[in-house]
């Protein structure tokens, strides 16, 4: 992109420093080229004149010619001025909370206007409230589609609305049209029918027609998914190109362990994945590869496996996980199975005592120590490895960047192979989107003998039923889960609730003993409850979500969730996964108010209807969007400009698969036709203007 779009954004007509100053801070716009990327968020349709007969409380924004009739100032309960305003066919009110005085002097009564805003339907009478109201001149009769940008209360305060910030734009776009570089080579823009580069980014502010819009809207979604995605695929070239892996080809231990102590037989999406790594392993590249598969799918018998395959070739293993509980429940589930086969398995995280912590150190660099389970303690620059094979990384979205490379670097050598595993699930868009540069694996499948969990959705007014079904599960033996939320805005609330709920339940069930665990125990007070629990010392666990990634009880079979309508989708089913980890039938159980909004509905109905993480992880997606989803907020991947993650997954598929045959063919993108593409990358590089967002 030419240096224009570098200009300060102080420099045109009509901003100055003390604007440009507030759309710095509260915009980040900075240059020419920032505002041109600060896209509509949405239109108003001003093309389409409504009467007042026509009216309907569904409509979301309508404009009327007419005229005010009389105004009035309501002194009586809020203070409000009140406008009649008629058409042709019937009469309305327009109301104002705010700007009394301007308002008063500024509206005049039997003159032709046109008012635009949300109608509301009070009684049997329509009113706008705030309206915008304009003289019925030419331009405004022939505006059609107007953009509405997104603005803050600091920004209005400076008149810096949104219809001010159309302004600008329409006098930065007398301009910049024609400094605008075609950013994608002629064989993408016919392959895809897409309109030019120009053409889109005038048309995204101000569409001449709805058909145009959505032109330039796909041009312009195109082109951001397409150099989201090569920028990954490219990284993944690289990597195999240049960069050598360890060979784990000989699996004695591997054979040994799968033909004489595998408990159970592995499911045949377990051994898909198996083979997938297997061949990864094989490959001389280093590997890179997420595993995704919902709770209870068999993650960490697969993680084993595959360090086996290091140890059988004289490297070690390690698993990273993001908390001392789930290290802890890693390290008592794999080290029966290491005993077996004599190989030394260490725990190592932050309350380890320093007297084991050396020995541990020691054996890690000498060799002798095979495989390391822990936490973060495995970043520390004093773990040093003798030659580390395999890097494991569990719910690998709680750690940053940073922390992972840390991991990747323990290796002078060879760089290790890296498997990071989430029990997330995550939409193939967002997978492709964030994790486009790894190879993806799913587990689709649970173990055999597993039922799936009944999901039941009922209101507080049947807690007496509920009690009387949890007293049934005891009396069989089973262990019962009761979740409060924790929400750290309403802390002592959320508190007060689970202690009282904590209480009203000690006086239901007397003849049981009751956990309790919460995030303000200390971690030994924490370990202890769990551990009773897990013993079935305690029959049942009143809990916040600390219990989310935690103990694995199989005889835990019934999970009750209190105010259900607080917890996010992906939540509810992690909390889900904590039961149905043995044979018996499991039940979650999920309470509610009766009032509840038309979001936490879907997101009840979804948790009843299925147990598919992966739609739920859709369901999610399209509810929340994509950056709250994954702890993505952090990626700086998802800084998307007109893309939609829930909705653009044909586009983000279709601009992959070329990015990826683009790849295949010409690696270093040298090819003549390859020109504009290797250019538009080259000034990504290199401009501070991050013209990555507008592509």
């Amino acid at each position: 992109m030419s240096k224009f779009f570098e200009t300060k954004i102080e420099f045109l007509k009509g901003i100055g420093p003390q604007k440009a100053s507030s759309l710095n801070t509260e915009l980040r716009i900075f240059t020419f080229g920032d505002l041109i990327q600060h896209y509509p968020f949405r239109y108003e349709d001003r093309s389409q004149f409504y009467k007042i007969k026509d009216l309907s409380d569904e409509l979301s924004a309508v404009q009327i010619k007419g005229q005010i009739k009389s105004v009035t100032a309501v002194t009586k309960g809020k203070k409000r001025i009140v406008a009649t305003f008629a058409d042709d066919t019937g009469t309305m009110e327009l109301i104002w909370f705010q700007g009394f005085k301007w308002i008063a002097k500024s509206l005049k009564t039997n003159v032709d206007l046109i008012v635009y805003g949300k109608p509301n339907l009070y009684g049997r009478k329509f009113s706008i409230a705030h309206p915008e109201i304009e003289l019925p001149t030419e331009s405004v009769l022939t505006k059609g589609l107007q953009p509405v940008y997104n603005t803050t209360e600091k920004l209005k305060n400076k008149f810096l609305d949104s219809k001010a910030i159309g302004k600008h734009m329409q006098t930065l776009l007398e301009t910049a049209p024609q400094h605008i570089t075609e950013t994608l080579p002629d064989y993408l823009i016919q392959k895809f029918k897409l309109i030019s580069k120009r053409e889109a980014v005038v048309n995204i502010h101000f569409p001449k027609n709805q058909k145009l819009l959505d032109e330039a809207k796909r041009r312009l979604k195109f082109e951001e998914l397409f150099y989201v995605q090569l920028k990954l695929l490219k990284l993944k070239v690289t990597r195999k190109r240049d960069y050598q892996g360890m060979v784990f080809k000989n699996i004695p231990t591997l054979n040994n362990f799968y033909n004489e102590h595998l408990p159970f037989e592995l499911t045949n999406a377990q051994k898909k994945v198996i083979r997938e790594i297997y061949k990864d392993l094989c490959s001389g590249k280093q590997m890179n590869r997420l595993l995704q598969g919902d709770v209870g799918s068999g993650k960490t018998i697969v993680a084993f496996i595959c360090m086996l395959m290091a140890i059988d070739n004289g490297a070690q293993g390690c698993l990273m996980a993001p908390t001392e509980i789930l290290a802890d429940q890693h390290y008592k589930g794999l080290k029966e199975f290491a005993d077996k086969l004599n190989i030394s398995i260490s725990l190592l995280r932050g309350s380890t005592k320093q007297k084991e912590r050396k020995i541990i150190h020691e054996q890690l660099e000498s060799g002798e120590l095979k495989i390391i389970i822990g936490t973060h303690a495995l970043i520390e620059d004093v773990v040093k490895f003798n030659n580390l094979g395999l890097c494991i990384i569990d719910e690998q979205h709680r750690f940053g960047v940073a922390q992972r490379a840390k991991l990747w670097k323990k290796n002078t050598g060879t760089p290790p192979h890296v498997l990071v595993m989430t029990a997330t699930p995550i939409p193939r868009t967002l997978a492709m989107t964030l994790y486009g540069d790894l190879d993806v694996s799913v587990i689709d499948e649970l173990p055999a003998g597993r039922k799936p969990i009944k999901t039941i959705h009922q209101y507080d007014k049947n807690r007496l039923k509920i009690f009387g079904f949890m007293k049934e599960q005891i009396e069989l033996g089973r262990q019962v889960y009761i979740v409060y939320p924790l929400i750290e805005e309403s802390e002592m609330v959320d508190f007060k609730n689970l202690m009282d709920g904590y209480e009203s339940i000690s006086r239901a069930f007397p003849e049981y003993q009751i956990s309790i665990v919460h995030g303000k125990m200390k971690p030994d007070a924490k370990e202890f409850e769990m551990s009773r629990f897990l013993k079935n010392e305690t029959q049942i666990m009143v809990a916040t979500t600390v219990i989310e990634v935690g103990v694995n009880v199989p005889n835990a079979s019934v999970m009750i969730i209190e105010n259900a309508e607080r917890f996010g989708l992906s939540q509810l089913h992690q909390l889900r996964g904590r039961v149905g980890r043995g044979a018996d039938q499991s039940y979650c159980i999920l309470m509610t108010d009766f009032k509840i909004s038309r979001e936490s509905k879907t997101r009840i109905e979804t948790m009843v209807r299925t147990n598919n993480g992966f739609e739920i992880a859709d369901v999610d997606l399209k509810l929340r969007g994509p950056g709250d989803l994954a702890g993505t907020q952090q990626s700086g991947v998802l800084d998307l400009l007109v893309s939609d993650l829930s909705q653009d997954a044909a586009i983000l598929q279709a601009s992959r698969d070329v990015a990826t045959e683009i790849l295949e063919e010409d690696p270093s993108l040298d090819l003549p036709k390859n020109k504009n593409i290797k250019m538009h990358i080259e000034s990504l590089s290199k401009t501070a203007v991050n013209w990555s967002r507008i592509s």
